[in-house]
């Protein structure tokens, strides 16, 4: 068994790693950037050595100081975790030379699936369904247009060599495609350095199913059973399960024989996802499944297979890694209950999913489940990485009960002032569609604004929020109060869970009536007759109490003085988000329409485009391409023309 492992990762798979190995008595390192330099990946190693500046091309990805610091610090192995260098053919090529053993499949494995268009020939040729489409070598947009138009509207534009989501757009109509691919195209360059594309075929209904595969070096290839990973949201997975709903048992022996079949084409060893699209418009057939591409590392929903199996796939990793055989037999494998994981992104839902980013004064309310974070309380957001900020996973009996536990996980996720998707992914989970397997990949899109927190807070928000402060006034610091007599029990201890059943009344005049703030507006609640049954849960912070309501935290404080806000006009362009800008596509003086993109912003491997919000003039231009801006940043001003 290895002795010493690095991971060349960070955040929450970092943390998860080094649990396990942990677990098996392996000496852990962790690499960090300056932006991680007090991070929870770097304190649970027991040695961490600093890479470089935060931004991750100038550290995660610079592979020469990662193997540096393996051979600083004695460490026999690399894991890559996900992302970063874990699909880099020529890292794993200059590790294994460095004589360090790396924790993953062998280079030509990666080469050999990490290009779509050579993956798919490469599959046809070993009999595994693939989806129609264009795979070849003319990259001329001219060209690439005609064989999206002879394939059929809607079609998928695809990077090469992409991954996440990233370098990907759907078409609707011819007249969207030069656009659309010109969009791809620079995304895909600025990723994975590699612009070309394929097209795919889009299929209407589509699920997204996977299977978990894994080598060893000794030939031996198991499944492990598939996921179902169809919500999504601008094609990044957010809630995943295993079993897939809907899999019957000759179904599922034929996708995951196909999945078996691909990875011994490429004589995989180590952990593996083989992904497919399934036209589901008739349920899911094995006729009707197709293979998309496969992911040579450890998936991020690598939990759910963990939980429905009772296997540790970073143990497996490693296990292999050492030489030895897979530690069972396909025959041993077996499917236990229902598991699903939701991934928890730092982003407001209120404001287009927009990255989040600040301190973690408050991170907490989980039972029941488990939590995968690289992040903790008092800790930090930074803008530098992936939004993703932890994962709950429940495994159930059956898929209602594992519905069930993870949407009251999602409901109690208590964060602050760091928004998130917490809200969002309670009712995606909570929606009748989803509790009766009415899904596909189009489900987040087509429900659009049901799943969306409110934009205002509703009735029992502004009444929480009145109660919290009335008590915080009445008494001059958080206190609670017992629900049976009304008696003062003390100040909390900081950042604990306080409830009050009673004592605000002092605060109310005779109509009951209290103003409040939330999130910076003011409101004004009157409190029932029968206050005294419904409890107030917060928690207090410098400039108010945070208030929990389904997942969404708001902050609510005593009301101030609002003067005239009218100050910015319509026509001022303002970054929505810290981050830098990719392009400026106008000039000042230049004539602009209404929705014409003027600016591109990119923060968290996100690109936003700024538009202008009438015909007029560009007036004034900000920061150009390259500088990194702050929130609110003036990046152009638009005037009315004339």
């Amino acid at each position: 068994m290895i002795e010493s492992l690095l991971i060349a990762n960070r955040g929450e798979i970092a943390c998860r790693i080094i649990r396990t190995a942990r677990k098996l008595g392996i000496r852990t390192v962790a690499v960090y950037s300056d932006a991680d330099a007090h991070a929870l990946h770097v304190r649970m190693a027991d040695e961490a050595v600093a890479i470089g500046p935060a931004p991750a091309r100038e550290s995660y990805l610079v592979g020469d100081r990662i193997i540096a610091a393996a051979k600083e610090t004695g460490a026999e192995a690399i894991h890559p975790g996900y992302g970063f260098l874990s699909e880099n053919a020529d890292f794993a090529e200059a590790v294994t030379a460095a004589g360090i053993v790396w924790v993953g499949p062998k280079p030509s494995s990666i080469r050999a699936m990490g290009l779509k268009d050579a993956a798919k020939k490469l599959m046809q040729e070993a009999g595994v369904p693939t989806t129609p489409g264009y795979l070849g070598e003319d990259q001329r947009p001219e060209h690439l247009k005609a064989e999206a138009d002879t394939i059929g509207y809607p079609v998928l534009i695809k990077a090469v060599a992409g991954g996440g989501g990233k370098g990907m757009r759907k078409v609707e109509a011819s007249a969207d495609f030069l656009d659309a691919l010109a969009s791809c195209q620079r995304e895909a360059a600025s990723s994975f350095g590699d612009d070309r594309v394929l097209i795919e075929k889009y299929i209407l209904s589509p699920r997204h199913i996977e299977v978990q595969v894994f080598g060893d070096e000794h030939g031996n290839v198991v499944h492990l059973f598939e996921r179902d990973c169809s919500l999504q949201r601008r094609h990044q997975k957010v809630i995943e399960e295993a079993p897939a709903p809907g899999m019957d048992e000759a179904t599922r022996e034929a996708v995951c024989g196909a999945a078996v079949k691909a990875a011994k084409a490429v004589d995989y060893v180590g952990a593996g996802t083989i992904e497919f699209i399934a036209d589901a418009s008739e349920g899911l057939r094995a006729d009707r499944i197709w293979f998309m591409e496969m992911n040579t590392r450890l998936q991020v929903e690598h939990p759910v297979t963990e939980s429905i199996t009772g296997q540790d796939l970073v143990e497996w990793q490693l296990r292999v890694a050492s030489g030895e055989a897979l530690p069972k037999r396909q025959d041993e494998l077996a499917i236990d209950g229902w598991a699903m994981e939701a991934r928890i992104y730092a982003e407001d839902p209120a404001k287009g999913f927009l990255p989040s980013i600040g301190p973690l004064t408050i991170y907490r309310g989980w039972d029941d489940v488990r939590v995968d974070s690289g992040v903790e309380e008092g800790g930090q957001v930074t803008p530098f990485y992936d939004p993703m900020i932890a994962k709950l996973i429940a495994h159930e009996a059956t898929r209602e009960a594992a519905a069930e536990v993870l949407a009251e996980a999602c409901a109690a996720t208590d964060i602050w002032p760091v928004r998130t998707n917490a809200p969002f992914l309670w009712r995606a989970l909570d929606h009748e569609d989803f509790r009766a397997a009415r899904i596909d990949t189009g489900f987040i899109e087509r429900h659009g604004d049901s799943l969306l927190p409110p934009a205002e807070p509703t009735e029992d928000m502004v009444l929480q929020a009145a109660a919290a402060i009335a008590v915080q006034e009445a008494h001059g610091e958080p206190t609670m109060v017992d629900a049976v007599d009304g008696s003062l029990l003390g100040k909390p201890e900081r950042g604990s869970v306080w409830r009050s059943l009673m004592g605000f009344r002092a605060n109310a005049g005779a109509d009951r009536r209290i103003r409040v703030e939330i999130d910076g507006k003011p409101y004004e609640a009157e409190l029932p007759r029968d206050w005294e049954k419904a409890p107030v849960i917060g928690e207090p912070v410098d400039d108010g109490v945070v208030v929990n309501d389904d997942g969404l935290s708001f902050l609510a404080s005593v009301p101030r003085y609002h003067g005239d806000t009218a100050g910015i006009s319509d026509g001022a362009l303002t970054a929505p988000m810290p981050g830098r800008v990719v392009s400026v596509e106008v000039a000042k003086g230049d004539k602009v329409a209404k929705g014409q993109r003027i600016v591109v912003i990119e923060a968290m491997k996100m690109e936003q485009a700024l538009i202008a919000p009438f015909d007029g003039i560009v007036a004034e231009l900000g920061p150009q391409a390259g500088a990194q801006v702050s929130e609110g940043t003036l990046l152009a001003r638009i005037e009315p023309e004339g």
